[in-house]
């Protein structure tokens, strides 16, 4: 039996924030990039398109709402059937390599922190959305749903799921993934820097771990893109002294683990740009899951189990009263 083995490609990079048409043209870059670099596979941050709303983290909602950053997030944010979604997934399909996009995903009067999953046909694999945003991102975005606990079998990269975020500090979520026998993760991160160093929870020694440990529980490689806050963005964010004390430059710790727990990729200093670039091969897996698949022989499932909705939820469902097919003419009501 031969198991895959190839380069994935994991990016570290500053978003051109709040600029939808630039945000496409840095990741366009980077898609391309990767392909000459020999990438089958390349993970973007979390909402790297148009980047992270920090300003939900540094002051009062009429502040963002005043500053203008409400209406130019929605304004910037990126549509499925806009142009330039169309332009991405062309450009994956040039590249001939598969692509987990960060998108903050415009839908109707709602945004959303999404993944999106580009094959190398350029045809959507999946669309995801984070479950449950977390703390003051519940002011920006709506939810997923149990369908975006989803692990996709591609006969050339394996089998791939996504989360963003703190969704790796949800032990039932990351069960669930685990569960579908996921072989390569995409753990999305935005950036590093906040409330640093008084807010441990939010830095990069807590969170590395927390993709470190998926990896190990999972037996799977975990691809962790990390984004990068700009000087540009600190200029625009940081409109008074003590604000300086809130976000800092850098904060990018992008990593690639392996199913044991190894660090596949040197890293990159915390305010460069550039890509992760380390080769996988599936096989190793077989080994991790030897010592302890939680999911499989290492589980007590007459002990503990997981209870998984992934039906899509819906805000509407249309339905008819019988008294509304007889007015509309129908003979047979009932059926």
């Amino acid at each position: 039996m031969t198991h895959p083995k190839y380069k994935v490609a994991v990016v570290q990079a500053a978003p051109a924030w709040l600029d939808l048409d630039a945000s496409v043209a840095k990741t366009i870059g980077l898609i391309e990039e990767a392909a000459d670099k020999g990438a089958r596979l390349i993970a973007f941050p979390e909402v790297f398109i148009p980047g992270y709303p920090w300003h939900i983290w540094m002051d009062s909602p009429a502040w963002c709402i005043g500053r203008g950053f409400v209406q130019r997030y929605f304004d910037n944010s990126l549509a499925y059937d806009s142009s330039q979604a169309e332009a991405l997934r062309a450009a994956v399909r040039k590249a001939r390599l598969t692509a987990v996009l960060g998108v903050s995903e415009r839908d109707g009067g709602s945004l959303y922190i999404a993944q999106w999953l580009i094959g190398p046909d350029g045809e959507t694999i999946a669309k995801r959305r984070k479950l449950r945003p977390t703390h003051a991102e519940r002011t920006v975005y709506g939810e997923g749903d149990g369908s975006d606990l989803a692990v996709h079998d591609r006969p050339d990269i394996g089998r791939i799921g996504a989360l963003c975020c703190w969704e790796h500090l949800q032990p039932l979520s990351k069960y669930a993934m685990y569960a579908q026998n996921e072989q390569v993760h995409v753990a999305a991160w935005p950036s590093f820097s906040l409330y640093d160093p008084f807010a441990p929870a939010l830095g990069a020694e807590v969170n590395n771990a927390a993709s470190r440990v998926y990896a190990v529980e999972g037996s799977c490689f975990v691809l962790a893109p990390c984004a990068t806050v700009s000087q540009a963005m600190i200029d625009e964010l940081c409109d008074r002294p003590d604000k300086h004390a809130l976000l800092h430059v850098g904060g990018g710790h992008a990593a690639i683990f392996g199913p044991d727990g190894s660090s596949l990729a040197e890293k990159l200093p915390p305010e460069q740009e550039g890509l992760l670039i380390a080769e996988i091969d599936l096989g190793m897996i077989g080994i991790a899951k030897n010592a302890a698949d939680p999911a499989g022989h290492y589980s007590r499932p007459d002990v503990t189990r997981l209870l998984l909705n992934k039906k899509p939820f819906s805000r509407v469902e249309p339905f008819a009263l019988p008294v509304d097919a007889v007015a509309a003419g129908e003979t047979n009501p009932g059926g």
